[in-house]
């Protein structure tokens, strides 16, 4: 089976393809499924979403397991000979570890139908980077026909040791939102900084001040982050430019917390523009909701997890600051949701969302084993 899985993960990571435009992996996904005895294969859901069931020799809930399908807007930079082939876009996060541990475990599920309690349903996701596939899906009926009982994910993650699983109780992944900052100067030369309005440093100073947000406005206590992830402004060296345009996450734990950080940002924003004798246009979407894991789904998930690798290598985790839209699902149906780990050594060490980032191919096998687990236990 590890054989499978890798030439799976190896050969979608060669063809990776951006949120909502997986069309040729949700293909892939298709051909896989057909090749199986499963009950129903569906198309099309959240607009490349492909879910497929399957029903079991013995009594169970009706369990979904997803793996979302979509990679980065990222020049890989590696020189393995599975890297992608797609310039400009890669799959830095592992989702392409995913989708081969969901079709790997149909494939053993359904040799293995007789022992599989209740229904599972395979849910290949589009869309999770910041797209919100997950909710589309829902919209579009993945939740029903038939009635899902419980959700599972599985996410790989270099920040474990690979063999590792871990998992918590509760919250475990933030909410995250999204905003833009526009900040309209008048442009100028570069060495008559006199005759213009300059959004550089306007922009400048937003950044900086944004972070006493964390720093002096949440408590200690409560995790927060407020990040500019992409900052486009000017042309060349002496030119002073019109506009800068910033962009930026923002990741909390805290319900009431997050309805007020557009106010708290855009205030910050209001002042040193107003200083600087610049305008600004803000933007903010409220995007993914915290992710929380209910107790009882958590505690399946560890004895999987156990029967997978092991009781000792089923780990309690913290909290971290990487959102999921599996939290839709979440707000649904009760679900947990954990982390394996993919570190195996220095080349596999690299943060997901890295240009460098590559697995531990055995995760893989650690993945799979996980959800057949999940779907031959009872409820």
């Amino acid at each position: 089976m590890k054989d499978v899985l890798v030439a799976m993960r190896r050969h979608l990571h060669a063809h990776p393809e951006l949120s909502m435009a997986e069309f040729a992996t949700a293909a892939y996904v298709r051909e896989q499924l057909e090749a199986l005895p499963v009950e129903t294969i569906r198309i099309g859901v959240g607009q490349t979403g492909v879910i497929a069931t399957l029903n079991g020799g013995r009594p169970g809930p009706v369990t979904l397991l997803r793996a979302d399908m979509d990679a980065l807007p990222i020049d890989e930079i590696s020189d393995v000979p599975y890297r992608s082939q797609n310039a400009g876009v890669m799959h830095a996060c592992g989702h392409d570890g995913h989708v081969s541990i969901l079709l790997g475990a149909a494939q053993t599920l359904c040799r293995r139908r007789a022992e599989v309690a209740g229904t599972i349903v395979f849910c290949f996701q589009p869309g999770e980077e910041g797209s919100a596939g997950n909710r589309l899906m829902i919209e579009d009926g993945a939740l029903e026909d038939p009635h899902v009982d419980r959700v599972f994910a599985l996410h790989l993650y270099s920040g474990l040791e690979c063999g590792k699983i871990g998992i918590r109780n509760g919250p475990f992944l933030p909410s995250s939102d999204r905003f833009t900052i526009e900040i309209l100067g008048t442009g100028g030369h570069g060495a008559m900084p006199q005759s213009a309005r300059d959004p550089i440093v306007a922009a400048g100073h937003v950044i900086t001040m944004l972070q006493t947000i964390v720093s002096r406005e949440a408590a200690p206590k409560d995790p927060v982050v407020v990040s500019i992830g992409a900052v486009h402004g000017g042309t060349t060296f002496n030119v002073i430019p019109d506009t800068v345009l910033l962009r930026g996450t923002v990741r909390c734990f805290d319900i009431d917390l997050r309805r007020t950080l557009p106010e708290r940002i855009e205030r910050i924003v209001d002042g040193i523009c107003e200083a600087l004798r610049v305008e600004h246009r803000f933007t903010y979407q409220y995007n993914y909701p915290m992710l929380v894991n209910d107790p009882a789904m958590a505690d399946v998930m560890r004895a999987a997890g156990a029967a997978a690798t092991g009781a000792a290598n089923v780990v309690e985790h913290d909290v971290i600051m990487m959102a999921e839209d599996m939290s839709f699902m979440h707000e649904q149906r009760p679900g947990a949701y954990a982390l394996v780990g993919t570190r195996g050594g220095p080349a596999t060490a690299f943060p997901n969302h890295n240009a460098r980032f590559d697995i531990d191919e055995d995760a893989l096998l650690v993945g799979h084993d996980l959800f057949v687990a999940l779907a031959l236990q009872p409820a």
